[in-house]
């Protein structure tokens, strides 16, 4: 049996890890939407966006500030829940390998929506040539903000 002193030791946890976990991943997604407007504006985007027949707003704008958001949050949970177990003492590398993990996953999605056209190879290059900076930043912007107002890992 519980006393409720731990009780409300662990309910106090679970806020201040849910609070570190929503701050981490607002200005991780905010980062990797960042990226993707400045990307929208060069022609090898919209190369990408029509070989893929994405629309503009959807695909500029709407879409990549959920997807960079849904990002940005696992790599700040699994970097908040298993920083000991990731094998370096300073929060923004462990941040980008956890952000080239989700990198690496994203790639066999860019591989299977690249195969639908017919130059997939081309398609795939150019979304890999896209997204390793966007994926990047989401890991340095994370990593920073972590090590800033949280301290060391």
């Amino acid at each position: 049996m519980e006393t409720p002193a731990t009780d409300r030791t662990k309910r106090q946890t679970s806020h201040e890890f849910s609070k570190k976990l929503f701050k981490l991943t607002i200005w991780g997604g905010l980062a990797f939407w960042a990226i993707t407007i400045a990307f929208s504006l060069l022609p090898m985007m919209a190369e990408f966006r029509a070989a893929l027949s994405i629309p503009y707003i959807e695909g500029a704008l709407v879409e990549p500030l959920l997807g960079g958001m849904i990002i940005a949050c696992f790599v700040s949970y699994f970097l908040l829940r298993f920083s000991d177990k990731i094998p370096t003492k300073n929060p923004i590398p462990k941040s980008v390998i956890l952000s080239f993990v989700a990198l690496c996953i994203v790639f066999i999605l860019l591989g299977v929506a690249a195969s639908r056209t017919s130059d997939a190879l081309h398609v795939f290059l150019i979304g890999v040539t896209l997204n390793i900076p966007r994926f990047l930043f989401v890991g340095i912007v994370i990593g920073y903000l972590y090590k800033r107002l949280y301290g060391q890992a």
